[in-house]
């Protein structure tokens, strides 16, 4: 049957009472928050918690497979691979994905500065015959998942046989490398096993040309996040040192210690890179996953209760000093170990420390997950329980400042070693789930929708909806919505959608008035309540819309 409709009188109050209680860009929290903070809630289902797979694109890791590139029609083969990992995001009610766009000083999509990449077709710098980015975000969005688009910033080649290694010749005909080879080094050197080529990061121009490069991609599509993962410096290969002295003479800005110089050589590639996506596209947020460890407290009394390797010292990455100046609006240290016995670098010491970092900061916190690690016995008997990495999550729970997972890698949760994936999905992943708000991002207050027509059809229920003065004036425009279903006739009261208890799909706005949705999960025969509400391009919530009634 019909829903209520929201008379003219109605839809002023709604305007009035927008204005009133939506916050400023740089307030937080949200009025919806404020709504519910008092509110009991299940652990088990929040309402907001970002949950992620990277999907590597770097030597065919994921996507797209190595056999696509020589299928009779690779270009529906990949789009079809593609699909099939979203459908896998769907399943556990992901609501974002992390895509490598960029992973070897090349392009997923059709670049005037980078060659296109050769994990699309096999051969370096070859047009694949279509814009792969723009597929990968349109795709994304229309099961209303976030992309991120992840870069590597400074990596050229892969070692060989497979990749070009340290021969500058062997990479993609014109590549920038070629045009300055005094912009690249080898590491380790030439010769030496897993050898291959890097940009210089201590050359400015280096760092203006990759910035540009990645700013591209920014400017040109409908991109969520900007996303680097831990390659900055490169990782240490025995007692070889990064061949820069040259570098550091021209170029050292005063500095004296080399290591200091290399880190704000990194500094100033976070900085400036945020700085510019902010500039360009207000919305798009910035975020790094780092190496797990920034320092062991026996090396700096603000560092963790850990003896592995620091990031800060080996690759130049002082991730502390982001979050702190607020240079990024999320970061994902790559928590790749289990919860144990394990002095070098034990998850359960690691959750805190990360915590207590971002808090009194407006950087999100998010755990990356090594699904890969789960049921593989080269990583220990620690990972073959299959709830180590449910556990994980568990414990995530005891710190409200980690606010999402994000799982290595796509195929490895599809891989689903004993029944890992299967097991934290159910015990932490059963209900859909709203990214985190990013309230401190510009944002416009949003009317709440108003559901037209709620109607039993053969497949469920269809929900029809318009949103009042969408973008218009200093209202806010509605990127997706979120749908809430409650058994029966009833008039949810402010609690009811403070968890994730009734919140039974999200769906992306659709171009022109009327949206959209069919509920296929709704009982024949059962009445229900429905309410809507809007959410922004950084996941601020509106009012619930006036409820929607089907009778039977």
């Amino acid at each position: 049957m019909k829903a209520a409709r929201l008379g003219v009188a109605g839809l002023v109050a709604a305007l009035l009472g927008t204005f009133v209680t939506a916050t400023p860009a740089s307030a937080a929290p949200s009025a919806a928050d404020i709504t519910t903070a008092t509110c009991a809630t299940d652990p088990a289902i929040p309402k907001r918690q970002f949950r992620a797979m990277w999907i590597s694109s770097v030597v065919n890791i994921d996507w797209p497979s190595k056999a696509s590139q020589t299928s009779p029609n690779r270009i529906a083969a990949q789009q079809a691979e593609y699909r099939q990992l979203l459908d896998l995001a769907g399943r556990l009610h992901h609501n974002a994905v992390v895509v490598q766009v960029r992973p070897t000083a090349d392009a997923l999509w059709p670049s005037p500065y980078e060659p296109w990449s050769e994990y699309l077709t096999g051969v370096r710098g070859q047009d694949p015959g279509w814009d792969p980015l723009a597929f990968l975000v349109d795709e994304s969005h229309k099961r209303n998942l976030e992309f991120h688009a992840w870069f590597n910033p400074y990596r050229v080649s892969m070692p060989a046989p497979g990749g070009a290694g340290t021969d500058l010749a062997q990479l993609a005909p014109g590549h920038p490398a070629q045009q300055h080879p005094d912009w690249t080094f080898a590491y380790p050197p030439a010769g030496v096993a897993g050898s291959r080529l890097y940009y210089n990061p201590g050359i400015p121009e280096v760092r203006e040309f990759v910035q540009t490069a990645m700013m591209d991609a920014v400017r040109r599509y409908d991109i969520d996040g900007v996303h680097f993962d831990d390659y900055f410096y490169p990782y240490p290969s025995g007692t070889y040192q990064v061949p820069d002295d040259g570098t550091f003479a021209a170029h050292n800005r005063g500095f004296t210690d080399r290591a200091d110089w290399r880190r704000d050589n990194i500094n100033l590639l976070i900085q400036e890179m945020n700085g510019k996506i902010k500039a360009a596209k207000p919305w798009v947020k910035f975020g790094v996953s780092p190496f797990g460890i920034w320092r062991n407290k026996a090396a700096d009394p603000l560092g963790s209760d850990t003896t592995g390797s620091q990031s800060y010292d080996i690759i130049s990455a002082d991730t502390h000093k982001w979050i702190k100046q607020e240079w990024i609006d999320y970061v994902v240290p790559q928590l790749y170990w289990y919860i144990g016995q394990y002095p070098a670098a034990d998850y359960a010491r690691l959750v805190p420390w990360w915590a207590e970092t971002v808090r009194g900061t407006r950087v999100q916190l998010y755990i990356g997950q090594a699904d890969y690690k789960s049921g593989d016995p080269a990583y220990g008997s620690y990972w073959q329980n299959p709830s180590e990495l449910s556990d994980h999550l568990t414990l995530n729970r005891s710190y409200p400042e980690v606010q999402g997972n994000v799982h290595f890698s796509a195929v490895q949760v599809r891989a689903n070693r004993l029944g890992a994936t299967d097991i934290y999905a159910a015990e932490h992943y059963s209900r859909p789930a709203l990214v985190p708000a990013t309230p401190h991002l510009p944002a416009r207050p949003l009317l709440f929708p108003v559901v037209s027509k709620a109607t039993r059809q053969t497949d469920g229920v269809r929900l029809t909806w318009r949103q009042p003065a969408d973008g218009v004036g200093p209202l806010g425009t509605a990127t997706s919505y979120a749908i809430y279903r409650f058994d029966g006739t009833t008039l949810p009261g402010r609690c009811e959608t403070a968890d994730a208890a009734h919140l039974i799909g999200t769906v992306r706005a659709t171009p022109g008035g009327a949206q959209s949705w069919v509920d296929t999960s709704a009982e024949p025969g059962r009445r229900y309540t429905y309410q809507l509400t809007a959410l922004d391009r950084s996941a601020n919530e509106s009012p619930a819309s006036p409820p929607a009634f089907v009778l039977r």
